[in-house]
């Protein structure tokens, strides 16, 4: 069948010569638009399909003839030189199907560490080179776009999909997915920067109406696309499911027009959000150049639109110019002869230390960690510890070869592990699993999160015998999560099951003067508040790949220095978080009718509409501003060492404060420091300002004990602004600013001040822009 395929289109790329029609690549782009049909042009901008859909529901990751499992394809045009081109999840890695009808090759991708934890390595550097091992397999298995990075805020711990996602904060979200696109794109395949936006939770994904003010728009939501955008020039934008203020992001021009590439200057192509939308008139209209992964409804719609004059054709052949700019820069376009194998064992290698970077120690007391010499048997507790969690579901997921587990990774590194409590776990995991198996009519099982198997609790007995036999105890501790739903309160919180478990080990090690270590196997926030006195430390590991069980043992034993730090806060409890009033925690399942997202017909809080009444204060904005007990502060991390901070300076010239300090390493192992700027501005009048907000980060070089490192932190004065509401600018006022160089928002090392002038840069309101054009409409 594919050599049937690759000899039709010779044949037709042999006629088209002979014809003497223009090609793509040889000829003006132009010139090959004048000579397509007006249906070749509208299907060029509404995607292939997914095979196995029928009508508007489908199983999606079906492109069989081109890359398996890919998410979606172009329409080729063989005349003119168009070739079709493959578009693929995901931001942990390359998703494809791992084996092929009648091919006994294989086809696994790496799965690398989830946003989370590659955020929370505050490293820019290792993100590029995580990217660029990412983008070569998307290349050596033919695809030539990767659906990634994804960038939305953090804005509720409960969101299913933060696993994907950076932060709480908009600059470390863009610093990283900027990082991360120019990785992929420098292997020459595309990145697609998503979901375009205020796409933070998963309920009723596809209809939820987000009310966001434009203030919170600016310098929350939007930032972090706006550093991507301009840091590392993505190929393509994809608009989020949600509504945006009463209007589909995919179909508002403000958005992704006027905003994105009149004031960013994004010179790529826009796509949809799979099944994104409702009305393809308007998406053409707004600047959502192609459609995914396409329905014949929308083919019909958009060549009616023309044809009757509701679509005007240039703007059809201006979002067609746009593809095939796009599609001139692709590996298949350029005859790139991939070769199906990638280095998936240097990629292993590159996952599990990229992941040791982003763990959290969260706490370590009298040095519990590393693990001493004379620690040689390690009694392992709690069902994750062997059921070991690489990653999110959906999407975000990757078929890989393997996961290591804790168990796996801590006898790799030359550890005993008891051969009867492994035994005991795995036949327990067997029957949770069995139990709490999807039934068969759920077809989309495969992209949902299972439910985490009840925790064994082991007997007295059990207990007292892991305690004679072991050196030190440690219990893992899961979440996973994924599209589709949002985690739930109870999710949040431990459950019964597990604080008993914490109870009883650390009651029975303890008493024996033995100590428990608690690790973290988690895509987002839990509750830690209740329970973090009991263990002596606690490793957030986050989830890190198939390599994770590898990486936690690199991090426990002390080949590997921890050196993350949180991107998020974790609150002392849920209700804390504001924004925890407006937003949904029964875990309702969004809609699967993908293609008829159809009239809203219900009002329901936090299901057709969210609020976000929180404004700017969302994360550590809040918290510090309002001196919000928090359980653990945003940018907190520990290390196996300790860091001195001195001289400390300001530099102002030209607009830009350059911040420097020096660090040294005062402790006895080496490691690495992430030195973080937080900025305070003057008080404005009419305009509430947060106690501090990031402005700038760097991490240091692996300092040796005793040795020092000069970090440079600059800020420009468009950076300090805030978004006037009124006028529609960004403006800086003028007067004095507080430096704070810290090592997490509430460990703030050292306080310069520096006075800046007062600029301001006029913008267009794009939601009263979006609202004026809903009035004319109606």
């Amino acid at each position: 069948m594919k050599k049937q395929i690759i000899s039709i289109i010779l044949i037709a790329a042999l006629y088209a010569c002979s014809s003497g029609l223009p090609q793509l690549g040889k000829a003006p782009i132009d010139q090959v638009i004048s000579s397509m049909t007006l249906e070749e042009k509208v299907r060029l901008v509404v995607g292939t399909g997914m095979a196995g859909f029928t009508g508007d529901s489908a199983v999606v990751g079906e492109t069989k003839n081109l890359v398996p499992g890919a998410a979606g394809t172009t329409y080729p045009i063989p005349r003119l030189g168009i070739p079709a081109v493959v578009l693929a999840d995901g931001p942990a890695g390359l998703r494809i199907n791992p084996t092929r009808e009648g091919d006994a090759a294989t086809y696994y991708c790496t799965h690398f560490p989830i946003g989370t934890l590659l955020a929370s390595t505050w490293n820019q550097e290792l993100v590029e080179e995580v990217g660029k091992a990412i983008g070569n397999e998307a290349l050596e298995y033919g695809a030539d776009i990767l659906l990634a990075p994804a960038l939305n805020i953090h804005r509720n711990p409960l969101c299913g999909r933060n696993f994907e996602y950076y932060s709480e904060d908009p600059i470390i979200s863009g610093k990283i997915a900027a990082a991360y696109v120019r990785g992929v794109q420098s292997n020459g395949v595309g990145t697609s920067i998503k979901h375009y936006a205020v796409n933070n939770q998963e309920s009723n994904r596809m209809q939820v109406d987000a009310r966001v003010s434009s203030r919170a728009l600016r310098e929350i939501y939007l930032k972090g696309f706006e550093i991507t955008v301009k840091e590392s020039a993505p190929w393509t934008v994809m608009s989020s499911y949600n509504y945006l203020n009463g209007v589909y992001t995919s179909e508002s021009k403000e958005l992704l027009t006027t905003l994105l590439r009149n004031e960013w200057d994004f010179n790529g192509m826009v796509m949809t959000d799979w099944f994104g939308g409702k009305d393809p008139i308007a998406q053409m209209q707004a600047g959502n150049d192609m459609l995914q992964p396409g329905t014949d409804k929308q083919y019909e719609a958009i060549l009616q639109g023309v044809k009757d004059g509701t679509l005007d054709e240039t703007i059809l052949d201006r979002n067609v110019k746009r593809i095939l700019e796009i599609i001139l820069q692709t590996p298949r376009f350029k005859g790139y002869q991939y070769s199906n194998k990638p280095d998936l064992q240097a990629h292993a290698a590159v996952t599990r230390q990229s992941a040791t970077e982003g763990m959290v120690l969260l706490k370590n007391n009298n040095q519990a960690l590393p693990l001493t010499a004379d620690v040689k048997k390690v009694a392992l507790f709690g069902c994750t510890s062997y059921d070991f969690i690489a990653g999110g579901t959906g999407s975000g997921n990757v078929n890989r070869a393997y996961t290591v587990s804790l168990l796996d990774g801590l006898k790799n590194a030359g550890y005993e592990l008891n051969e009867e409590l492994k035994q005991l776990y795995e036949q327990h995991i067997i029957n949770e699993n069995k139990r709490n198996k999807p039934g068969d009519t759920n077809k989309m099982a495969m992209f949902l999160p299972l439910s985490r198997p009840t925790e064994l609790l082991p007997s007295a007995e059990t207990l007292r015998e892991q305690v004679e036999l072991s050196d030190i105890a440690l219990i893992t501790l899961g979440r996973t999560s994924g599209e589709f739903v949002d985690r739930t309160i109870n999710d949040f919180n431990l459950r019964k099951e597990e604080y008993t478990l914490l109870q009883n080990v650390c009651k029975a090690f303890h008493a024996a003067g033995k100590k428990v270590i608690v690790v973290l196997n988690i895509g987002g926030v839990i509750e830690t508040a209740s329970w973090k006195d009991l263990p002596d430390a606690i490793l957030c590991a986050w989830q890190a790949g198939q390599e994770g069980g590898n990486s936690v043992a690199d991090v426990l034993s002390g080949k590997s220095s921890p050196s993350g730090k949180l991107t998020m806060t974790f609150p002392a409890k849920y209700t804390d978080d504001i924004s925890s009033a407006n937003f949904p925690t029964d875990g309702a399942m969004s809609s699967m009718d993908f293609g008829n997202p159809g009239e809203k017909k219900t009002e329901i809080k936090d299901w057709d509409y969210t609020n976000y009444e929180e404004d700017i204060y969302v994360g550590y904005r809040y918290f510090d501003t309002f001196n919000k007990q928090v359980s653990y502060p945003f940018g907190y991390g520990l290390s196996y060492t300790t860091f001195e901070y001195t001289n400390a300076a300001i530099k102002t010239e030209n607009g830009i404060f350059t911040v420097s300090v020096d660090v040294k390493n005062t402790g006895p192992a080496a490691g690495k420091e992430i030195v973080q700027l937080y900025v305070t501005a003057p008080d404005a009048a009419g305009m509430n300002k947060p106690a501090k907000e990031l402005k700038a980060f760097a991490k240091t070089r692996e300092l040796k004990p005793g040795e020092t490192a000069t970090i440079h932190l600059t800020v420009k004065s468009y950076d300090l602004a805030s978004y006037d509401e009124a006028s529609s600018t960004w403006v800086t006022d003028a007067g004095k600013y507080t430096f704070l160089v810290g090592s997490s928002s509430r460990d703030i090392k050292a306080t310069l001040q520096a006075e800046a002038t007062a600029s301001k840069e006029k913008t267009t309101d794009i939601l009263k822009l979006q609202a004026d054009i809903r009035r004319l409409k109606r």
